[in-house]
């Protein structure tokens, strides 16, 4: 994350509480609040909006960090440039209006077009909140094992274990009954259990 040399330090922890290990961001100037108001200081308060930019799928980062030195070396006013993980084919970018957005990128190469419109904090805020896989797992769900010796395979849940963030799986193309017990980041959900009324 780079940082405006003036912003506040009380900024810092903040920004990286809420996204470690859930989205790649780049921050410019500042930092939300949830009304979209950038906190510049105690006396000053500036208004921004958000704007969605599409891309070629798998180069996001790539645009977001071409677009981050335009705005560095041109001094151009972007305050955060946001690139989720769960999200292809889109970065978000907040500025002060569209214009600011368009000459930010303007000629990079992989941005397809800036999409009309402003974005509200709470469709931000959803790509950026990610839950925990364990949440969405449920006994008799049929999962695809997605790290370790049987990736590839699927596998239907026999038990969830909360606490721990596990799951006991039986292989589903397996000769005989074999309950393993993995982590749930090594799980992905392909169908949900049938329940039944």
């Amino acid at each position: 994350m780079a940082l405006h040399k003036n912003m506040p330090t009380w900024h810092h922890s903040n920004w990286r509480g809420r996204f470690r290990h859930q989205t790649h961001i780049r921050c410019i100037a500042s930092r939300w609040t949830p009304n979209g108001l950038m906190i510049m200081g105690e006396e000053e308060k500036i208004s921004s909006a958000v704007f969605a930019v599409r891309t070629t799928a798998g180069q996001e980062i790539n645009v977001a960090n071409l677009i981050a030195a335009r705005v560095e070396m041109n001094k151009l006013p972007i305050k955060a440039i946001l690139v989720p993980e769960m999200l292809k084919g889109y970065i978000f970018i907040e500025a002060d209006g569209p214009h600011s957005v368009e000459k930010a990128i303007a000629g990079i190469k992989h941005v397809r077009s800036r999409v009309p419109g402003v974005v509200t904090f709470p469709e931000v805020e959803r790509y950026i909140v990610v839950k925990p896989v364990i949440e969405e797992l449920d006994e008799e769900d049929i999962v695809e094992i997605v790290g370790g010796p049987f990736k590839g395979m699927r596998a239907k849940i026999t038990r969830v274990d909360r606490t721990k963030e596990e799951v006991t799986i039986e292989l589903l193309e397996a000769t005989f009954t074999l309950p393993v017990t993995v982590h749930a980041d090594y799980v992905k959900l392909v169908e949900k259990a049938k329940k039944e009324s």
